[in-house]
């Protein structure tokens, strides 16, 4: 797996989704499966949507790691209606990939093609009973990691997602490094850590992905999660496109 490619982008929200190079990420994603946008968020962005995490009205359900076999720490599912940059985010964002999105399963085989806007995509996972939001803000303490997973949900996935890193390294926590893994046939797994700072987007495919191989392309599975924290507080953003049953 090749290391991340870091796309540049303004400052205001709107302006660095509209202004990303995105033929950049599609790009990255192609090669690796995954592309960072620094400075997607910045520290303002950063402390008002943190500060939500104490705010339950915000929020559908709140899982416990550990109850359930996924690592330790804590997130919680936004409800409906979004917070306006966490929706602004995952409106403006999905067309940019769903070119990308629809090249892939035509690549793999895969029958399923995207709608062009997202607002479409969501009305088919609600038509499937795919109705409950996924956004999530996630957070971690000492000692606190994720395991290696994917973030499905139901027959309909879309198959990019974008996680925000909220916290500053090595000043609000240590460790808790962001870990991609991709297992290719008949091989082990292969991990990558991502460094990320403050306000740094990562794209990055959700389950698996095209890669061309000596016979054509193949399919090649991808999991993520969060290394240990050793200190301090982490707090996580995540964006995913579909929604859940």
């Amino acid at each position: 797996m090749n290391a991340p490619q870091t796309i540049d982008a303004p400052r205001s929200l709107g302006a660095r989704l509209d202004a990303t190079d995105w033929s950049a990420v599609t790009g990255a994603l192609d090669a690796s499966g995954s592309a960072v946008i620094p400075k997607l968020l910045d520290a303002d962005d950063c402390a008002v949507i943190t500060a939500l995490y104490d705010d339950p009205a915000r929020f559908r359900s709140r899982v416990v790691m550990a109850r359930h076999g996924y690592g330790r720490g804590e997130y919680q599912y936004f409800s409906y209606p979004l917070p306006d940059a966490v929706a602004d985010l995952r409106t403006r964002a999905y067309p940019h990939l769903v070119d990308l999105a629809n090249r892939w399963n035509e690549t793999m085989g895969i029958d399923v093609r995207y709608p062009a806007m997202h607002a479409q995509f969501v009305a088919r996972c609600h038509a499937a009973g795919q109705l409950r939001p996924t956004p999530l803000l996630l957070r971690y303490g000492a000692g606190d990691y994720n395991c290696l997973h994917q973030d499905l949900y139901g027959e309909h996935v879309f198959p990019m997602q974008i996680a925000v890193l909220l916290s500053r390294p090595n000043e609000d926590f240590t460790g808790g490094e962001f870990v991609l893994a991709e297992q290719r046939p008949r091989m082990q797994s292969r991990p990558e850590v991502v460094p990320l700072s403050q306000g740094d987007a990562l794209v990055f495919a959700v389950h698996h992905r095209p890669v061309k191989g000596s016979r054509g392309y193949y399919r090649v599975n991808l999991r993520h999660g969060v290394s240990r924290l050793r200190s301090g507080r982490r707090h996580t953003l995540g964006v995913i496109f579909h929604d859940a049953r």
